[in-house]
């Protein structure tokens, strides 16, 4: 079975379980994570109380954990519901946003790396990069690096995916120009996208999203993590085509991206999907 056909049997069932994905995540992008996750097919909630983290993980398919806006008791929060999930065997995806920024943001997933078993990481270059221990550039909650296919710093990517893949016994996704998702052992590279996507606040977050609503309805975090990555890219294709490009930019983009999601189907996937296996 080709990639882009196991891509879209994964939409398929994300439609078919409408699974619960409970996100602590930022509240900057928390309206478009919650409507990303409803247009791909799932249920979301985004509680962050620690009195009731326990309690609403156990009603979820997938956990989603952004610290794009950290504070103290979000974090207690996050490593709470981690620790159930864990227990109950229901996955956990991290997005390290910002991480390396400060010395705070990159102590706080670190310190959720050792104590919550991880489904997938999925970051840009340089939040993957912090986390792996190797010094980089990181601008805000931006990155600071780009990841040029053709240059000796995109090997060096996906080496550094594979290695903390392993290292973790987890998937890592960086994404960027072109994506790298791996479990340690099997490799894949995804093209689609444009870079207009880059000018909207949260489209890392909603990628997230859309990784967590996979993992609710599929076994494989590698296959989960493809997809959301993906159909993300996809929509935000389909999108920037369809803009009136004398009247719309990204205000229009955003909410076309979302109902590129909402309309994403099997045939899609398979004619456009631009994923290589290394």
């Amino acid at each position: 079975m080709g990639i882009n056909k196991k891509v879209s049997e994964a939409l398929n069932n994300v439609r078919e379980k409408t699974p619960l994905v409970h996100h602590i995540t930022n509240y900057v992008t928390v309206n478009d994570c919650a409507n990303i996750t409803l247009a791909i097919g799932g249920s979301p909630v985004m509680a962050d109380d620690i009195n009731e983290v326990r309690d609403m993980v156990s009603l979820a398919s997938a956990f989603v954990i952004n610290i794009g806006t950290l504070n103290s008791r979000t974090v207690e929060a996050m490593l709470e519901g981690g620790k159930r999930a864990n227990e109950l065997n229901i996955p956990v995806v991290l997005d390290p946003v910002g991480a390396g920024a400060t010395a705070y943001r990159t102590e706080v997933a670190k310190r959720i790396l050792n104590e919550v078993k991880l489904s997938v990481v999925r970051g840009n270059l340089s939040e993957i990069k912090t986390l792996y221990g190797i010094e980089t550039q990181t601008k805000g909650v931006d990155s600071g690096e780009t990841i040029d296919e053709n240059a000796d710093e995109f090997t060096i990517a996906k080496e550094v995916a594979k290695n903390f893949a392993k290292k973790l016994n987890t998937v890592v996704a960086i994404t960027g120009a072109v994506d790298i998702i791996t479990d340690g052992n099997t490799l894949y590279t995804a093209h689609n996208g444009h870079k207009i996507m880059a000018k909207i606040t949260g489209t890392g977050c909603m990628c997230t999203s859309l990784i967590g609503s996979y993992l609710g309805a599929t076994d494989s975090a590698l296959i989960a993590a493809l997809a959301g990555i993906t159909s993300m890219s996809i929509a935000g294709e389909v999108a920037y085509e369809n803009l009136d490009k004398n009247n719309e930019s990204t205000g229009t983009l955003k909410s076309r991206i979302i109902d590129g999601i909402y309309n994403l189907n099997e045939d899609v996937i398979i004619e456009r999907g631009r994923i290589n296996e290394e």
